[in-house]
């Protein structure tokens, strides 16, 4: 699954019923989280909802460190949040994750205006949390 697949497969749902049941189907088929990483250095801090993200950042081709990450919630929509985070930034540079606009990319998808207060605040915690992690890889 690409972002463009979601792209398209949200733009043939009209209804904002049918586009939820669709997040919520892609968190369905996210891998499963391996219950070791349930960690309080994966959870992410700032959501209601209880959400892991465990985050490696091996060397890619040319040695840039690469995002390879996983992530879980207790939340039907919100673990479809992630699963459309990790088709988002995995597989990208530190570099990429950083210059990437998350907010936007929602935006455009129409959920930034459909979200719940609380699950916008979450969903900044999620991105910030990645950010921040792309930060330190660059670092190491």
């Amino acid at each position: 699954m690409t972002l463009d697949d979601i792209r398209a497969d949200f733009a043939l749902l009209d209804d904002w019923e049918d586009k939820y049941r669709y997040v919520i189907e892609l968190g369905r088929e996210l891998p499963a989280f391996d219950e070791t990483k349930r960690t309080p250095e994966n959870k992410v801090r700032g959501c209601v909802s209880q959400v892991w993200l465990a985050t490696r950042w091996p060397a890619g081709p040319g040695g840039a460190p690469v995002l390879e990450m996983q992530g879980d919630s207790d939340a039907h929509i919100v673990r479809g949040l992630v699963a459309i985070l990790l088709t988002l930034f995995a597989g990208r540079t530190a570099e990429e994750v950083i210059g990437t606009d998350a907010r936007a990319v929602f935006g455009e998808l129409g959920l930034s205006d459909h979200l719940t207060s609380q699950r916008s605040n979450g969903l900044n915690s999620m991105v910030q949390r990645i950010r921040a992690d792309a930060e330190a890889a660059l670092v190491e």
